[in-house]
């Protein structure tokens, strides 16, 4: 019989559950922990698995299991930052311990570094497709949030933009079709969304002063807001040239409940 639902999605909810069964053993993940990391795994899974079935394409291929390692490494960030602001109460700096630090950040790190290889290995093998690239993209923007949310108490909750921008222009994309056309990848682009990554990991070791920290948080939001200033002024300028409809875009490939819009191209 063939197999009518795909097995990736769930195989990275076990790799969920199995990872902070691990941190709970480590850490001593609490209860904020094991419902935040769940439920970003289960969000995973179920965008995944409907993105799988409205291509009608069940099968992960490598580029995809690539970036579903990521996924689950990113849940259990988010568990790790979800304790943390649990026994911080939401009013202060982020309580973790100097080994749950360490973990978080190689956690983090370990994720960041993998960005880099799914992409070329969907390139290499040939097996790039819209729902990879927003597989790619969602898994990114959702790491961003969740250590913006970790280093905001300590820093400012402003630093909190830096995860919600693109979230923001998502909502906004909804009324607005034109939003969620294609425009060329720009390197620049690429190299400004892997920056937010690296400072915020980089803010979440306490190891800089403060002042570096605001400094360099600043500059990230900054060219954060230009990437997706120049990609909205783009998207605009198409619209003036050839109106959009509301059901863009039409291809199958990229229906599904994964967005598309962001500052990480296409892998």
């Amino acid at each position: 019989m063939r197999q009518m639902i795909p097995s990736g999605p769930a195989v990275g909810m076990v790799g969920v559950v199995s990872l902070l069964a691990a941190l709970h053993e480590v850490v001593g993940l609490g209860p904020s922990g094991w419902v935040a990391g769940v439920g970003a795994g289960a969000v995973v899974a179920l965008s995944l698995g409907g993105g799988l079935v409205a291509r009608g394409d069940l099968g992960l291929g490598r580029a995809n299991q690539v970036t579903l390692l990521r996924a689950v490494l990113v849940c259990a960030v988010t568990a790790l930052v979800a304790d943390a602001q649990a026994l911080g109460a939401w009013s202060g700096p982020a309580r973790t311990s100097p080994r749950t630090t360490a973990v978080l950040v190689g956690l983090a790190a370990v994720a960041l570094a993998l960005d880099a290889v799914d992409g070329q290995v969907a390139r290499r093998t040939g097996t790039v497709t819209p729902l990879g690239a927003r597989f790619d993209m969602e898994v990114d923007a959702l790491l961003v949030l969740v250590l913006s949310v970790h280093v905001a108490p300590g820093i400012g909750w402003w630093v909190l933009a830096v995860g919600l921008w693109r979230y923001l222009l998502l909502a906004v994309a909804a009324a607005a079709p034109w939003l969620r056309r294609q425009v060329p990848a720009r390197r620049w682009r690429k190299v400004v969304a892997a920056v937010q990554g690296v400072v915020l990991v980089v803010a979440a070791t306490h190891l800089l002063a403060p002042s570096v920290l605001v400094a360099a948080l600043t500059l990230a939001l900054a060219l954060l807001t230009a990437s997706f200033g120049t990609e909205v002024r783009e998207l605009w300028r198409l619209r003036a040239l050839a109106p959009a409809t509301r059901h863009e875009p039409s291809d199958s490939g990229a229906r599904g409940p994964l967005l598309r819009l962001g500052p990480v191209a296409d892998p």
